[in-house]
């Protein structure tokens, strides 16, 4: 599970790059898309737990926003 936290912020952070948004509510849209995309995808299913997923990423909101910042 943790490699595909990791696989869905490397996508989350090359989105927030791309299309400027910075703010925590616009990383937490980048992380639903990111998760949906992943279902759509298949490597994700519904038995995958989510919300804890989900969760783990806005936790990792801060240390994100820092390394972009540093990136720049």
């Amino acid at each position: 599970m943790e490699d595909t936290i990791h696989d869905i912020l490397a996508l989350v952070k090359k989105k927030m790059a791309e299309q400027g948004g910075y703010s925590r509510d616009a990383y937490k849209q980048f992380v639903v898309e990111t998760i949906d995309y992943f279902i759509e995808k298949g490597k994700l299913t519904d038995d995958d737990n989510l919300e804890f997923m989900e969760d783990r990423l806005m936790d990792m909101y801060d240390e994100v926003n820092k390394d972009l910042a540093e990136e720049e």
